[in-house]
């Protein structure tokens, strides 16, 4: 347990969805760890942990990404899903999307989906989404579901900023990382100077609400996953997968209902189930 954690403010989430509160937290090691915590001590879906800052926060393949305190939003909501084996992909999208909506709603900014959990504008990064299973005290499965999923999201709101001129601009750093990034400031200029990670968190969450009664209901995952689809933006690109074992460079043609990426390479398709996608700017 991170030292500052202590128990959070617990805030009003948007009225009427499942997520009734916000835990908001000053300081916490991980928004996900803390909810994995709650999910195996019974929590109910709709759980919501947010911070203004994280000590040990990460992304796919253990990354990090620090900010100055308060300025981006971080934070996790804990899911039961009852719509099969592929809830965890789904999940993630289904966040991405309402995240996609959030962003254009509260800053005018209209970021698309990077293969398998970015959101982006342009190239640079904008936000990212890591899913985390978490199975009961005893590691069992429910009918082949998840007991219980943590999705957590970092969302760039003020950082990184625009440049000293105020237009968009990468700022210099050692490690090039901000060059790769942008955020909403950088992106949607005075409107979104005054966005706070609270107005996009409550937007997002109303938005997710949305698409998760429809994937439940009588029209199923096939909307969300058409949209998602439509607004990924990494299918028709050359890109370059880079997996555990093998790296994989063509073009990107089309998501599978797992929610694994087809790569067209030398005229045969290539499914890939995880990796770490770049888009490049040659022909694949």
């Amino acid at each position: 347990m991170c030292a500052a954690e202590g128990t959070g403010r617990r805030l009003p989430g948007p009225a009427g969805t499942r997520f009734a509160a916000v835990r908001w937290f000053e300081e916490i090691d991980s928004t996900n760890r803390w909810l994995a915590d709650e999910a195996r001590a019974g929590a109910p879906e709709g759980a919501v942990a947010a911070a203004r800052w994280q000590t040990a926060g990460r992304g796919r393949l253990g990354r990090r990404w620090e900010a100055p305190p308060g300025a981006n939003l971080l934070v996790s909501v804990l899911l039961r899903p009852t719509y099969g084996a592929a809830a965890v992909h789904r999940s993630a999208a289904a966040v991405s999307l309402a995240a996609a909506d959030a962003c254009a709603e509260v800053a005018g900014v209209a970021p698309g989906c990077k293969w398998p959990n970015d959101l982006v504008v342009g190239d640079r990064k904008l936000a990212g989404v890591l899913a985390e299973v978490v199975a009961d005290p005893g590691g069992v499965l429910a009918e082949g579901r998840p007991c219980a999923l943590v999705v957590g999201i970092g969302l760039n709101v003020h950082w990184p900023p625009p440049d000293a001129g105020g237009a968009p601009g990468p700022p210099a750093d050692a490690d090039g990382v901000l060059r790769t990034a942008t955020s909403l400031w950088r992106e949607g200029g005075a409107r979104a100077a005054a966005v706070t990670p609270a107005q996009v968190l409550a937007s997002l969450l109303a938005s997710l609400e949305r698409r998760l009664a429809a994937v439940e209901g009588d029209e199923g995952p096939a909307a969300l996953d058409g949209e998602y689809r439509r607004r990924c933006v990494t299918l028709g690109r050359a890109v370059r997968v880079i997996g555990g074992t093998e790296t994989v460079e063509g073009r990107a043609v089309d998501l599978t209902e797992a929610g694994h990426l087809v790569v067209e390479v030398g005229g045969r398709r290539v499914t890939v189930a995880a990796g770490d996608v770049v888009h490049l700017r040659h022909a694949g």
